[in-house]
Order: C-alpha cells, then structure tokens, then sequence
C-alpha cells in the first residue's frame, strides 16, 4: 500500500518552487501546454502552478510513507484515549449528580432493582452476586465528601485521557511524550490489578497500553532510543523529496533536465511503472553490455587466426587501410 498516494488521493499535492536554481532544475518539469512540479508527498510531476516557493529551508516537512502510516495508528490510540475520556466524563457527571440528589436516586434503586431482578431471574441469571449491582449498593453508602473526591477524580482523568488523545491525534512531539509518560506511569497499577484477579478487560487495557508505549519508543525514538531526535529527523529528512534532491545535488548525479532533455511528468498512478521500467531498462543495459563484449573477444580471435604464408596474394589497398583488429575490438567495446 502507497501511503503516500493515498495521501495525496485525500488531502490533495503539495508542491513547492524551491529558490536555489540546482533544487529548482530537479522539481520542474516543462511541458508543451505549460509547467509542472514534483509534489512533495507522492513525488509525481503535477501540472500547474508551485502550491508554494521560496528558500529549501522553508519547505514544508511533509509527510510521507511510513510517517502516513505512523499518524493513522497514533490516531487509532487517540481514539481509544477519547472513548476513555468519555466513559469518565460520563461517571464524572453521575457521581455529581448523584450527590445533590440522594434520596431520589436511592428511592429510584430500591423500586428497580426487585423489577430488574426478576427479569434477569426468568432470563437464568441472578444478579445478586453481581459486581455492578455490589458496586452500586456501595456506592450509596458513600458521603458527600468522598462522592465529591471520587466525582473529580474521574474528571481529571478525564481531562488527561483528553489532552493524550489531543496530542496522539495531531502527531506532537509533545503529545507522543506526554501520552508515553501518562500510560506508564499507570502499568504498574494495571500490573497490581492483574495479580489480584485477571479478566479479560483487565487483559485487553494492558495490551493496547504497553503496545502504545513500546510503539512510541521505538518508531518515534523518544528517550533517546535509536539515536533520539536527531536521528528521527535526519531521517525524515532522507525520506522527503527535497531532501533526496539536495542529496542528488551533492552527489554526481545529473538531472535529466539539466542534459537539455525533459522529464515527462508522472501521475500518481503512473509512479510504481516507471519505477519496474527502470529497473527492467537497467537489466537490458546490462546485458547488452555483456554481449558487447563478447562481440569483442570474438573478434579478437577472429584477427588471430589468420594465416600468414609466403605464396598469399598481397593484400589490396583497401584492405591495406583497414584497421587491425585491435582497434576494432577496442571500437565494440566503446560501443561504436
């Protein structure tokens, strides 16, 4: 899957004019009916005017491939941080609710749970020795004071639950930090839980926990994993068009563009065959250079069988000019 071009099938081409002319040569493209630039993100010519232009190091830093791929996972953990946070504003409310109006709701359990009971007792299930119902006899033996503790301690975990998802969503580097150092610090007490009894929601939690931790510490190198920051950037770098342009520029590679010939513009559907075509172009070449050579020792061999005895008829001036089969073997193999 081309994250790219499904990226670029989503929000649409960035393309960018850069000012340096041996930047500019390698992203320009000039057609018969106009110009054409190299988007940024899936790398194929876009006819048209630059999306944007200036210095290389005001380009922006696009992502591209693995980083696509990358910000679609950390906003499937965001997801997950948002349902938390609901699930917490939601028994946040209850509890506070719950507190400025005590009797009604008692009044309100005491009247349900015999109908509720009954139903669950046709259906083979007792609910008296369920947890929920356990749960909310408890909870009404509460006091106003540790209702109020318990209201606000699910708001702010809601809150926290807000802020991670927030940051996750948007790629930050300080959400992915913040989101790294909030789910660890609860492990333990996940952990905790797990010794005492382990259930499968117990189980589940966990899982996507410590998979969001290992996920950020590895793939974003946060702590200094896998050389940190820097590492991380150098390799966005490597990865963005402009960047592979200015590695192209440093290098002895030259354009095609900048030989007088004119790159003909790709469309993002078109980018993955020039790719095979190239690469079989490359497989052809090579073999005609073995065939070349070939060709050349042939010939050599050719020229050293021939006789030299006294009572041969002189050689004709035609022939006498020719060249001898040296030269000709070194003219195969330049490929004349």
């Amino acid at each position: 899957m081309d994250w790219s071009l499904l990226g670029c099938g989503r929000y649409g081409h960035i393309t960018f004019a850069p000012a340096e002319p041996e930047l500019r040569v390698r992203l320009h493209a000039q057609l018969a009916d106009g110009e054409a630039w190299r988007c940024l993100r899936c790398g194929a010519f876009v006819p048209g005017k630059p999306d944007l232009s200036g210095p290389a190091r005001s380009a922006p830093v696009v992502p591209r491939g693995r980083e696509i791929r990358s910000k679609f996972i950390l906003r499937l953990f965001a997801l997950e941080r948002f349902l938390r946070a609901l699930i917490f504003a939601v028994a946040a409310v209850a509890l506070w609710r719950y507190r400025y109006s005590r009797s009604s709701v008692e009044r309100a359990f005491d009247r349900g749970l015999p109908i509720v009971r009954g139903l669950f007792r046709q259906l083979g299930f007792n609910i008296d020795h369920s947890k929920l119902v356990g749960l909310l006899q408890h909870a009404l033996t509460l006091s106003n004071g540790s209702l109020t503790l318990l209201a606000a301690g699910a708001a702010g975990y809601a809150v926290l639950e807000v802020v991670e998802g927030t940051g996750l969503w948007l790629a930050r580097r300080w959400g992915e930090y913040f989101a790294m150092i909030a789910t660890s610090l609860g492990l333990p007490l996940e952990i905790y839980d797990l010794t005492r009894k382990v259930t499968l929601a117990a189980l589940a939690l966990l899982a996507v926990n410590v998979a969001l931790v290992l996920y950020l510490l590895i793939t974003k190198r946060l702590f200094g994993a896998r050389g940190g920051k820097k590492a991380y950037a150098a390799r966005l770098h490597s990865e963005s068009v402009l960047g592979a342009a200015r590695l192209a520029v440093d290098g002895t590679e030259e354009p095609a563009t900048a030989r007088g010939q004119v790159a003909p513009p790709a469309t993002c559907g078109q980018a993955a065959a020039a790719r095979d075509q190239a690469a079989a172009t490359g497989d052809q070449t090579a073999a005609t250079r073995d065939q070349a050579a070939a060709t050349g020792d042939q010939a050599a061999a050719t020229g050293g069988q021939a006789p030299a005895t006294g009572d041969q008829a002189p050689r004709s001036a035609a022939e006498s000019r020719s060249p001898d089969p040296a030269a000709r073997v070194r003219g195969v193999k330049r490929g004349y």
